[in-house]
């Protein structure tokens, strides 16, 4: 082990915080490549792939700002510690998964460990480095999470290939460990004194089962039937538990969501388009990762390559967003950029059986533009429209919009278009002819692009599927057009430098903020420089 100094701790400290960083992320995108071999190996139905998806997202949208309050009252190294141990650990757990049930269980878990781990990344890195050095340390941090978000799904492919799906949870484990040797050796503990001493228990327990009911009810829906008694109470319960959640938050001392917040426009209208992009944007990840594979036969190595233009483009459309919203003001890019959206959906609705490559990398590199406006400038509006000294709150229940929206995303779309598909499938004369037993076997294929269904049932069944997805992203198209105009009838349209003044040191802890909820460093490293003057 290095020797460790005064001078060194610091940068070691943020490697570790990388290393975490990176997982979370790595995990967030290399799933979707993995779900057709998940459901051959698992027998899954999509409703458990959905889950997959949904069981770490929703705990993670959950627990985020939960997670840092923790950290502020326990102390952030102890607190990103523990999450870096479950993260590892349920990572292990699913790799010996024999079931959906154990495979979404170790899902939920890993969503846990990245809500503690993940509002400790940033604080650590705060606390470790003085303000002339904070902009670089925030840039690298920001830089692995672009990195993880870029090679994910070619990673994910090619381990699945080449090993086996289990291997993407696999990888996790030495990381983990890796993560929490450096951490022990070289990050000092820190905590806010000031804090509010206790954690919005009751808040956290009404969302979950608020958030959790409504997600089963519309994953469930088509499978129980919607007048069904279990649909309808689940329905009904999560109605129920969300009201309470919202009384209890204007009662406890210190909420998880603050709905004062909202009555900013500004901040109201960055939350609806965060909500609305990931909406789109891990729902049409989901699909088509099953459309590449199952339907266009991609190999999972070659479908994760074929995401490579939009992940891209988000990579290099982030920053010129950033410096974009602080000359033009925000409002406008992220108009464009959900218009933009809109349109690459509405064009992905118009994929066929037989679609060639070059149709989608423009439909995949759009949605990369149209994303990459939206994300930096929905992170510098929200923050804006709200005091500095509570931009770290903010933008917990930005990113819990964002993971909530991505979660309903999966949900709705999946119910849709395994509904419709069913629907199409029981209008061919061909497949009402089947048996029973081989009709009920189709119909529940049908919902993930029929796999390895014998001809000419399978065709009939991948244009069921196919006309089911073209019809649901027609309708996210639509739905994040109304994002747009949402957004241009709320978000602020004049630059913050012109709006609200503020003090040079202000205006860095907002950019770092902003830096590390939207991946961009180029808002740091600026105001560092005028900050110093070089």
């Amino acid at each position: 082990m290095p020797v460790i100094t005064e001078e060194n701790r610091r940068w070691w400290t943020l490697a570790a915080m990388c290393f975490a960083l990176f997982m979370v992320m790595l995990d967030s995108t290399i799933v979707n490549v993995a779900l057709p071999s998940i459901q051959r190996d698992l027998q899954t139905s999509i409703s458990g792939l959905e889950w997959t998806v949904n069981a770490y997202t929703l705990s993670f949208a959950v627990l985020l700002v939960t997670g840092g309050r923790l950290g502020d009252i326990l102390g952030r190294r102890r607190i990103f510690l523990a999450g870096v141990v479950i993260f590892g650990a349920s990572s292990l757990f699913i790799v010996f998964a024999q079931s959906s049930a154990w495979l979404v269980a170790g899902r939920a878990a890993q969503g846990v460990g990245a809500a503690l781990m993940m509002p400790a990344t940033l604080s650590i890195i705060t606390t470790a480095f003085p303000p002339e050095e904070r902009g670089k340390a925030i840039g690298t941090w920001a830089g692995a999470s672009a990195i993880a978000l870029a090679i994910g799904p070619v990673i994910g492919g090619f381990l699945v290939e080449q090993v086996s799906w289990q291997s993407i949870f696999l990888i996790n484990v030495p990381v983990a460990v890796a993560a929490v040797i450096v951490t022990l050796w070289a990050a000092p503990e820190s905590r806010d004194e000031s804090a509010e001493r206790s954690v919005d228990v009751a808040g956290v327990l009404t969302l979950s089962l608020g958030l959790g009911a409504l997600v089963l009810g519309l994953v469930e829906g088509n499978s129980w039937g919607w007048g069904s008694a279990g649909v309808l109470l689940l329905l009904g319960g999560a109605v129920a538990s969300l009201v309470a959640f919202a009384m209890i938050e204007q009662r406890v001392r210190a909420p998880m969501v603050d709905f004062s917040f909202f009555r900013a426009r500004s901040f109201l209208g960055s939350n609806i388009a965060a909500f609305i992009t990931s909406f789109a944007m891990l729902a049409m990840f989901f699909f088509l990762a099953i459309y590449l594979q199952n339907i266009l036969g991609y190999s999972p190595l070659q479908a994760g390559v074929r995401f490579l233009p939009s992940t891209f483009v988000i990579i290099v459309a982030g920053p010129v967003a950033g410096r974009l919203a602080d000359r033009v003001g925000p409002r406008l890019p992220m108009v464009v950029g959900l218009v933009l959206t809109s349109g690459s959906l509405a064009l992905q609705s118009r994929i066929g059986l037989d679609t060639n490559y070059g149709y989608l990398a423009l439909c995949f590199a759009l949605m990369g533009l149209g994303m990459g406006l939206v994300m930096s400038p929905m992170s510098t509006a929200a923050m804006n429209a709200v005091d500095p000294a509570k931009a770290g709150v903010a933008s917990g229940i930005l990113s819990m919009s964002r993971m909530v929206g991505g979660t309903f995303g999966v949900a709705v779309l999946g119910a849709l278009i395994a509904g419709l598909a069913r629907a199409g499938l029981k209008d061919s004369a061909a497949v009402a002819a089947l048996p029973d037993a081989a009709r009920a076997k189709l119909d529940e294929a049908v919902t993930i692009g029929a796999p390895g269904a014998p001809a000419p049932y399978g065709r009939i069944a991948q244009q069921a599927f196919l006309d089911g997805m073209q019809t649901s992203l027609l309708i996210a198209a639509g739905v994040t057009l109304i994002g747009a105009l949402i957004a241009w009838l709320t978000v602020n349209p004049i630059p913050a430098h012109e709006a609200h003044p503020t003090s040079r040191a202000e205006r860095l802890e907002l950019d770092l903020v902003e830096a590390g909820d939207s991946g961009g460093a180029v808002q740091g490293e600026a105001a560092l420089r005028d900050l110093t003057g070089r």
